[in-house]
């Protein structure tokens, strides 16, 4: 097993941005252009490398390599935004790995591109980039060519040469346990589970029991083996089962309006671990978004976008607005889901007002996650 943490130092210690290899300070998969310069990217990428994983790093500054790390990235369905646009897509997996001098809430995001043999383009436009462009890579560049495809013999050795630097050792395994277990959440309930003799699995967060059925909050997932971590919410709550070949992680979202709340699932996770050592994870969208009366919704998504308003011009608010503040993510996610369509856009809009409050930013971030969640599961 490649642990996931040493490929990534080993990438940004063997050169800079290359035709198997770029790195990003973030993804804003939240607008067309953020869209088009990913896609961009893999499409480049995909076609130098036909028979060798390339990869993007995500989280690191492009000037000094310093790991920075940028927001847990929990989209299973990324792939599907790929699909949607490029003719021939490989397949490409995104994996969240945690470093030790980041805060919990911060990793370092690996995007790996599979060998694909077939030549990648854009089968419809978007932003600035045409139907039927295709791009390589030349360097550290991403450019639209329409010659021959060029391809390296070298990437191939020099991948597999990475790679293989990158093997998990059982004194990596035994310190990511004794880390997570013991530093990392040495203040709240933490425990693993060993899979097949092979892979461990360590989780923690704060338990409450309702209805004689156990849920967590502030939990985070990591798959020890190969250092990544699989989930982690500082909000949203999750129950968790397994038994001696999955794991099951189901997560529930907590929406209302007025101080009137219900938990609804959102998402379950399974994972299954076999005994050739592969394991195999499936996610399954539950979430049905709750319908609530529209006549009310009006007046709240009015009273929303006067609220925001208020806060551009840097009028200050009285308790009550203050109040419909720290609801605002969710109460336009809710109007969203239940027609309003321009409260999508008006919530993304509101990042920058939002950002100097750290609990009512957290509550934005977890808005759009979900958001995300839906539009890429259709």
């Amino acid at each position: 097993m490649i642990n996931k943490r040493l490929l990534i130092k080993n990438l940004l210690a063997h050169n800079d941005e290359c035709s198997f290899y770029d790195k990003k300070r973030q993804l804003n998969l939240h607008s067309r252009e953020g869209k088009s310069k990913f896609l961009k990217h893999i499409c480049a990428l995909s076609n130098s490398n036909p028979t060798n994983n390339s990869y993007i790093v995500v989280g690191v500054e492009d000037s000094d390599n310093e790991i920075v790390g940028d927001d847990f990235f929990d989209d299973s369905r990324i792939q599907n935004l790929v699909n949607a646009f490029l003719e021939n897509p490989p397949k490409i997996q995104y994996e969240n790995v945690p470093f030790p001098n980041l805060p919990k809430d911060r990793v370092i995001g690996l995007v790996t591109i599979k060998p694909n043999n077939k030549v990648s383009f854009f089968k419809k436009g978007i932003h600035t980039i045409v139907a039927n462009t295709t791009f390589v890579r030349l360097g550290s560049n991403s450019v639209p060519t329409e010659d021959k495809i060029p391809f390296s013999k070298q990437n191939i050795e020099t991948v597999i040469s990475i790679e293989n630097n990158s093997r998990n050792s059982i004194g990596y395994t035994l310190e990511g346990v004794l880390d997570f277990i013991n530093i990392r959440h040495k203040d709240m309930f933490a425990t693993h589970k060993v899979f097949k003799e092979l892979f461990v699995v360590c989780w923690s967060g704060n338990q409450k029991k309702i209805r004689e059925k156990i849920y967590f909050t502030r939990v985070d997932i990591e798959l020890i083996n190969e250092q990544i971590k699989l989930f982690y919410s500082a909000q949203d709550e999750v129950s968790i089962e397994y038994d001696e070949n999955t794991f099951i992680l189901t997560e529930y979202i907590k929406l209302g309006l007025n101080d009137k709340t219900s938990y609804y699932p959102l998402e379950r996770v399974t994972i299954s671990f076999f005994d050739n050592g592969y394991y195999k994870i499936e996610n399954k969208m539950l979430f049905e978004p709750p319908e609530f009366n529209l006549k009310m919704l009006h007046h709240i998504y009015n009273n929303s976008k006067f609220l925001l308003e208020k806060m551009e011009k840097s009028y200050s608010l009285n308790e009550n607005e203050k109040k419909d503040l720290e609801n605002l993510p969710s109460t336009l996610m809710i109007c969203y889901l239940n027609g309003f369509t321009e409260a999508k856009e008006i919530l993304i809009n509101a990042k920058q007002l939002l950002k100097p409050f750290p609990n009512i930013y957290l509550s934005f971030k977890e808005a759009l996650r979900i958001l995300r969640k839906m539009k890429y599961n259709n």
